[in-house]
């Protein structure tokens, strides 16, 4: 079952000898569970398709579907809605709430939505992602790596749909790296969780279920 989907997806900025193809007419298509790692290099089109991809931005043409909605077809607040719902993120920056502790940024997207947590829930992602003893914390009491825990629990912790990962381990050295990134291949398969990740690391990229390669905005090879 086709969790994600993209038909003939392009973003194009600018126009005439100005113009840039972001995205190049990319269908792809994502299963239920599946772990995949989009590679490429710096301007290649993998965060302009991470952004459609989430809802954060919209396409020129074609069409990006999650869980059975057609993002396009939601005005802005019903999109947001969605998006806090069905569509987890990390971020290389963690894009934690400073002033929160670790256990309120884990269940603040769900507390946004006026929804109480799933505690049993959240509580087997905290164990599994060992941050049992930081739950206290703020975010500046915490290494990269931990903080980046945070990031995926909170991510996991709305049973989203989807979770999208912007260079995750970017801004972590390659020992918290490989740590993070057996992580998330753990919630992936105990949660179940499907996750896309963006990445230009091609080791961290070999992590994954399935490689897909982006280049001048084209998908060029699928794993």
């Amino acid at each position: 079952m086709s969790i994600l989907q993209t038909k003939d997806l392009r973003k194009i900025y600018g126009s005439g000898e100005a113009e840039v193809r972001a995205l190049d007419g990319v269908d792809l298509s994502v299963e239920k569970g599946e772990f995949v790692s989009v590679v490429g290099t710096s301007g290649s089109g993998k965060s302009t398709l991470l952004h459609m991809l989430g809802g954060l931005d919209r396409p020129t043409s074609g069409s990006v579907t999650v869980d059975g909605k057609e993002l396009s077809s939601l005005k802005d607040e019903a999109l947001t809605i969605f998006r806090r719902r069905k569509i987890g993120f990390v971020f290389q920056n963690y894009n934690l709430v400073p002033v929160l502790s670790v256990y309120e940024n884990i269940v603040l997207p769900m507390e946004l939505d006026g929804h109480a947590p799933d505690h049993a829930y959240v509580d087997r992602i905290i164990e599994t992602l060992g941050l049992q003893s930081k739950l206290g914390n703020l975010p500046n009491n915490l290494s990269g790596g931990q903080q980046q825990r945070v990031a995926i629990a909170r991510a996991l912790a709305a049973k989203p749909a989807i979770i999208l990962a912007d260079e995750p381990t970017g801004n972590l050295d390659s020992k918290t790296s490989q740590d993070v990134m057996g992580l998330l291949k753990v919630t992936s398969q105990k949660f179940t969780q499907t996750i896309v990740m963006i990445t230009h690391n091609e080791e961290i990229a070999q992590m994954a279920d399935r490689i897909i390669r982006i280049e001048d905005g084209r998908i060029m090879v699928r794993g």
